[in-house]
């Protein structure tokens, strides 16, 4: 079966049979929320649960009822590796159902903060740590 997306079926190939292996997705993201940029954090600046993970700048969609992303996300792995989980790590972007900001991907500085670029604003936001570690 050809998918379009996890185990849902591709429209009009229903029981098809897919040339090659399907790797499916290990963690999925909303529909329509674009993520875009993703960063694997390699820094010690900020505390032990963010240091074995990664961030998600999702851009958001415009063109929806329902507006999604405009957000970063965090994504948590196991000691193997593996996606556990993924929760909101910057949010605020979007207010009501119109957004005043868009990330679109994330880079490491040296002393491990993050920028974030938004191409709505047209800035590049910087994240630093300042509490306890």
């Amino acid at each position: 079966m050809a998918t379009a997306g996890g185990k849902i079926p591709s429209p009009g190939y229903e029981g098809k049979t897919p040339p090659m292996p399907i790797t499916p997705a290990v963690m999925g993201f909303q529909a329509h929320s674009a993520p875009l940029g993703i960063h694997f954090y390699r820094g010690k600046a900020s505390p032990e649960p963010y240091r074995s993970g990664a961030f998600v700048a999702r851009h958001g969609f415009w063109n929806r009822s329902t507006p999604e992303g405009y957000d970063v996300l965090f994504l948590q792995f196991d000691a193997k590796g593996n996606p556990v989980k993924q929760q909101p790590f910057i949010t605020g972007w979007l207010s009501g159902n119109g957004a005043w900001g868009r990330p679109v991907d994330i880079k490491e500085l040296p002393d491990g903060s993050l920028l974030i670029s938004d191409d709505f604003a047209g800035v590049i936001y910087r994240v630093t740590y300042t509490g306890r570690r």
